[in-house]
């Protein structure tokens, strides 16, 4: 199926991927992506909408019918209805066809007529991106990386005494690997809340149907002696069965038939959870473009090697969690974090970006008065209260470097003090006829991804 080539008589797809590690708003981006689309009152980056090529956009039905459908009305619904709220997270792969129909330039555009191009979204957990990683790692080494990681973090306690209690050369019991996982996945949802992003396996924190089957009954142990029958032996037994079955699977039927990818980082969230979930975020960051195979998407190049991730794009979210002062800021963090998979990716044959954006603003700027000097604030409606509040995030750096260093080098908190974080509420919306929802250079992200096709 990812190897097929298209019709020459079909109408053309491109296949774009969205994922992003928790919290950084992969179905809001979606959501407000399709809309505005549709409406392009605000998309004034996007040339051909500009230039006044795009003569429709409309939904369809999309072409994968065992695949779940992105639930696009639903979630629209939820951000721009009376009482907005933000909808859902990303539990499992869902698809979505918007088709454009697309007047041609030049010399023959008036002799050829409208074309059609299929934009199927595919969107999908980052946990799960993370996971082909595994691919390359046997149980031990995979073992040995996990407890390595966690030896020092206060969320992993209860799991390391369970790891401490158990006898991985001992005769396996059932009891003793299902209290051993369930202490693992207790482990991963407590390292997600506190802003760590390595949360591998990612079907432990999204199970779905699986949960409670053998595939997701495993930990890691310390290396040792693993006799046939013993607990070590049958937890690297399924740890091969979970690449075998459920990773490998994803890779194959979705993830390598992805044209164009974005990658949404959540950077202003790791910034306030410290230098430690900074550092983590940079090297989860670099796991997930190993896991792609960037180049050009040539027709021989589809014929010798496959289907290649052509553009990728990393877009910083909750842009409009800061003044747009700031905003130059923030860009240079998500291009320090992700330079050398950026770099990897454009020695490969892809092309790449790195851009701030908000899929969907939910705050309005405000400069208030403080110790004699201006602050540049952001206001909005708090999601856990429904009350109005201004936010200052204390000053990014010019030079990310000043936070990336301390980051590696192990620092555990940040030297100039913290930065804050608050999680807005979208608030009511009152769009004009053909305006999608207000957004910050989702119009220059859509650029970048499809504009070359349109």
């Amino acid at each position: 199926m990812g190897g097929a080539l298209a019709s020459p008589f079909a109408a053309p797809s491109l296949r774009l991927g969205v994922t992003g590690l928790a919290r950084a708003g992969k179905t809001v981006f979606i959501t407000s992506l399709v809309a505005n689309l549709i409406n392009r009152g605000r998309m004034s980056q996007l040339s051909a909408h500009q230039d006044g090529r795009i003569e429709a956009a409309y939904l369809q039905p999309q072409p994968d019918d065992t695949v779940p459908r992105f639930d696009f009305e639903n979630h629209l619904a939820a951000l721009t209805g009376p009482e907005p709220h933000w909808p859902d997270s990303t539990r499992a792969v869902s698809e979505l066809r918007l088709s454009l129909r697309i007047r041609p330039s030049g010399l023959f555009g008036g002799v050829t007529g409208p074309r059609i191009l299929h934009l199927d979204i595919i969107d999908y957990p980052g946990e799960w991106l993370l996971d082909l990683s595994l691919m390359d790692k046997d149980y031990a080494s995979w073992s040995a990386d996990v407890l390595r990681r966690i030896e020092t973090r206060e969320e992993a306690k209860a799991f390391k005494t369970a790891v401490k209690a158990a006898s991985p050369a001992e005769a396996h019991d059932e009891p003793v690997a299902q209290g051993l996982a369930a202490a693992f996945a207790d482990y991963l949802q407590s390292a997600r809340k506190a802003g760590y992003y390595d949360c591998t396996p990612g079907r432990f924190l999204l199970p779905g149907d699986l949960a409670g089957s053998p595939v997701l009954t495993f930990a890691p142990l310390p290396s040792g002696e693993a006799p046939r029958g013993s607990l070590a032996r049958e937890m690297a037994r399924r740890f091969e069965a979970y690449k075998a079955q459920v990773v490998r699977p994803f890779f194959r039927d979705h993830f390598s038939r992805i044209d164009r990818q974005v990658v949404l980082v959540d950077a202003l969230g790791a910034l306030h959870s410290g230098p430690p979930a900074m550092e983590d975020l940079r090297r989860a960051m670099t796991d997930i473009l190993s896991t792609f195979r960037p180049g050009s998407n040539r027709f021989l190049s589809q014929l010798l090697r496959g289907k290649r991730v052509e553009k990728i794009l990393f877009a910083a979210t909750k842009a409009d969690h800061l003044h747009h002062l700031q905003h130059p800021q923030l860009t240079a963090i998500i291009e320090a974090l992700t330079a050398e998979a950026r770099d990897r990716a454009q020695f490969a044959g892809a092309e790449t970006a790195a851009l701030s954006l908000a899929a969907l603003r939910a705050t309005t700027e405000e400069m208030r008065p403080h110790d004699g000097t201006e602050l540049p604030c952001v206001r909005g409606i708090l999601a856990e209260n429904d009350k109005a509040a201004a936010l200052y995030p204390g000053r990014l750096p010019e030079d990310p470097r000043h936070l990336l260093t301390p980051a590696r080098q192990g620092a555990g908190n940040w030297l100039d003090g913290s930065y804050a974080s608050m999680r807005f509420a979208p608030q009511p919306l009152t769009l004009k006829p053909g305006d999608g929802p207000p957004h910050i250079r989702l119009d220059r992200a859509a650029e970048f991804l499809i504009g070359d096709r349109l």
